[in-house]
């Protein structure tokens, strides 16, 4: 279910017919044209001015401290019992960032659990929509850090602790809640980065089924065939809620009823890893004990 990583990126390319390459827009491999990262993660001076503006602005209120966790990076639930997280990325891109309505309607008439991660700038910027998603017991929110950066090219382990910390705090001061769980941008992640989330607080979430809903031929029908057809049990899905230009919320009815149809039970990430922690701290209890 996790492992430890020590590696400056990580990414999961994955393809199916056109869809060569199915990679979330939070979550891609970098071609050879763009610009590398900076020391704060950002790829040019105007992100990186931004970045600080919005840091600065962000609330300096600690969120509630939460007791460290083991540095693990979960990538899917337990593969003996059929049960699916469906996840969606809220990302402070420099895109248009706009919240899709309709995906969080699909899920409260579908009654259909999901973890949101949300970007700590988008929050701010979604701040009703936000409390409107905390205020339904369906949803289960996480971080996915301020400002977007890429997180593993960071220099600064007081800037990584920002990112996460801000994040933390613009949540819990627009929700009342703390998030638990932390997916990184882009998919990238060292051991550096694991390990000061999980002293936070935080248990770093990947996915093992990118739905590839950002990509440009990635069809309604495209999108349906290929989470149905790359689906197991334990499966962490990505998908977005940040952009209406994506097929996510006209894909969405097909995608959950075809899972439920073969037999998944839809959860949150929180749900899908609860069974499987609780017997590892049993086995450990056990261990103690002898």
């Amino acid at each position: 279910m996790s492992f430890k990583v020590d590696g400056w990126i990580r990414a999961l390319v994955c393809g199916a017919a056109s869809l060569a390459i199915a990679l979330s827009a939070c979550t891609r491999l970098p071609r050879e044209s763009e610009p590398k990262p900076g020391p704060t993660g950002h790829t040019s001076p105007a992100a990186e001015m931004k970045a600080e503006q919005d840091l600065a602005a962000a609330t300096r209120l600690p969120p509630p401290p939460l007791l460290s966790v083991p540095p693990e990076v979960v990538t899917h639930g337990p593969r003996n019992e059929k049960r699916i997280a469906l996840t969606f990325d809220a990302c402070s891109t420099r895109d248009v960032s706009q919240y899709d309505e309709l995906v969080t309607r699909t899920l409260i008439a579908t009654h259909t659990p999901a973890t949101i991660f949300l970007g700590g700038r988008w929050a701010v910027e979604e701040a009703a929509h936000v409390k409107e998603l905390a205020a339904n017991p369906l949803f289960e929110l996480g971080n996915h850090s301020y400002t977007h950066p890429h997180m593993a090219a960071i220099v600064d382990e007081v800037r990584i602790r920002r990112e996460l910390q801000r994040t933390q705090a613009e949540i819990y001061r627009l929700t009342g809640k703390t998030p638990k769980f932390f997916r990184p941008p882009y998919g990238e992640y060292n051991e550096r980065l694991v390990r000061v989330a999980a002293e936070l607080g935080l248990t770093t979430v990947e996915y093992d089924l990118a739905s590839g809903d950002p990509d440009v031929h990635a069809t309604k029908d495209r999108l349906i065939h290929w989470v149905l057809q790359k689906a197991q049990p334990g499966s962490i899905v990505v998908m977005h809620i940040n952009h209406r230009r994506f097929h996510t919320a006209e894909a969405l009815p097909a995608i959950i009823s075809g899972l439920r149809a073969r037999g998944f039970e839809l959860v949150t990430v929180g749900e899908l890893i609860r069974l499987q922690r609780s017997d590892k701290a049993e086995e450990i209890s056990q261990v103690k004990e002898r």
